[in-house]
């Protein structure tokens, strides 16, 4: 059943799948202490009365911890999905069903519908837009001024979005402010190192059965979630090549222990390639004629521009479905290329995302981003900020206590020392 925006608050593909869901999002949710416990704030305080939020994520069991918590907190949420392979279905009904938060998401959603959807998430007149790539705040921007007076502000969690907000700031169209919420380092250390560097392998095994193990795996672009898939990668025995634009990460990870040259040359190596870059055409025309066949290819980056796929099917003279998420482009010259998940995110696409551990802070930091945008209303010029000190601090110390872990406090003499320019050697 797919229900019409004007007849239900909702469009999803089966309400009927609401009761797996719910199952599903209790089982996130015992793996989100640091959400868990502002969930239960925001109960008592209210923080979003009044306010009405449309959120663009990835429409997982994490994210429904997240709506379920912003709703708590008095919000008058709306969430549609910020990419159209990530949604997980029944998630999307339990989140209608069972809290009723208006979702506009189907996993396998066509452009056209996506797009409509974003409109949708206008249409709800937001106060605060929590967005995943920026889709939403560009849309706005572009073709709705006439809302800007209604929003206080945005969160935003990806690279890509970031890297927008940004372009958007230096070309004076940015006239909110907007909490960077990726370089939280409760953010970027996890969820983009170890969550991105798990599910990405999680999703690539999934979706082809493989073993790693002696693979020549090749990385384009060594940051954060660059860094996490080479690390698992090799933990998982591949032979790890890494290509970069940016010499000091390159360096990086000359020093890590991995190889380090061009696309061009790494394409004739590689047996899987991740790109994870946020720039557009990382593999290209040129690449896929020298790969090897049955090469295997796939994104982790936001959008699905990393991989050239309009080139790779101009090459193709047939391409089939030979596994769930899985295309082979059969090529004239009689090799073939494997694409996982239509070059959009291979974890979500293939896979379930990240793990809900590492989401928990994340979404802690998307959280306590827009309770910040509130409370500061008025007071912030357009631009971008970081999540404060202390609220990275303090998602860190909630997070070790659930972890059963303590830390080092500093004595009186060490506070002096340290806060002090006449001690020395």
């Amino acid at each position: 059943m797919v229900a019409t925006p004007i007849q239900q608050k909702y469009e999803i593909k089966d309400i009927g799948l609401a009761p797996i869901g719910k199952q599903r999002i209790e089982w996130a949710g015992r793996e989100m202490p640091v959400l868990r416990q502002i969930k239960e704030r925001y109960s008592i305080e209210k923080p979003f009365a009044g306010i009405r939020i449309s959120a663009c994520c990835h429409v997982t069991t994490e994210t429904a911890n997240l709506a379920i918590a912003l709703k708590a907190g008095g919000a008058d949420a709306v969430l549609i999905a910020s990419n159209p392979l990530s949604t997980q279905d029944d998630v999307a009904a339990c989140l209608v069903a069972d809290y009723g938060i208006p979702v506009y998401a189907i996993k396998g959603e066509d452009n056209e519908t996506y797009h409509r959807h974003v409109q949708i998430a206008l249409d709800h007149k937001p106060n605060i837009i929590i967005d995943d790539g920026c889709d939403v705040v560009a849309t706005l921007v572009k073709e709705r001024q006439y809302q800007l007076s209604d929003i206080i502000g945005t969160t935003e969690e990806t690279t890509t979005g970031i890297v927008r907000l940004q372009a958007m700031l230096r070309d004076g169209v940015l006239t909110f402010p907007a909490m960077n919420v990726n370089d939280a380092e409760t953010k970027h250390f996890f969820d983009n190192r170890y969550g991105t560097g798990q599910s990405t392998l999680d999703g690539v095994i999934r979706a082809t059965n493989i073993l790693l193990a002696g693979k020549t795996l090749v990385v384009a672009g060594y940051g954060w979630c660059g860094k996490g898939v080479a690390m698992r990668a090799r933990g998982l025995g591949a032979n790890v090549i890494v290509t970069e634009i940016n010499a000091v990460r390159a360096i990086e990870a000359a020093m890590d222990g991995f190889r380090v040259m061009p696309m061009g040359e790494a394409a004739k190596e590689g047996d899987i390639f991740v790109t994870v870059t946020g720039n557009k055409h990382v593999i290209r025309g040129e690449h896929f004629d020298v790969m090897k066949d049955g090469a295997i290819v796939c994104n982790s980056g936001h959008f699905d521009i990393e991989i050239d796929l309009e080139a790779l099917r101009a090459k193709a003279s047939e391409v089939k479905t030979v596994r769930n998420f899985t295309e082979q482009y059969n090529l004239s010259t009689g090799k073939a290329i494997v694409v996982i998940g239509e070059g959009r995110l291979v974890n979500l696409a293939a896979a379930e995302g990240h793990p809900s551990a590492v989401m928990d802070m994340s979404f802690a930091n998307q959280a306590l981003g827009a309770e910040y945008l509130v409370k500061n209303k008025g007071q912030l010029a357009p631009g971008i900020y970081s999540i404060p000190y202390e609220v990275d601090q303090e998602i860190a110390r909630i997070k070790l206590k659930a972890m059963g872990i303590s830390l080092d406090s500093l004595t009186e003499d060490q506070l002096t020392y340290i806060n002090s320019w006449t001690s020395g050697t």
